[in-house]
């Protein structure tokens, strides 16, 4: 029972950094596109 927790503890944990990765990466070409717009004016 404790091998099966601690194995579910780990799939949550690698989820979650697949998701602040997935956010990072999109907040990064948020401020490209910013970026470009600022330069274009």
């Amino acid at each position: 029972m404790k091998k099966l927790a601690v194995l579910l503890l780990g799939f949550a944990f690698l989820a979650g950094c697949n998701t602040i990765g997935g956010i990072g990466r999109d907040l990064q070409k948020a401020g490209e596109k910013i970026e470009d717009t600022a330069k274009k004016k």
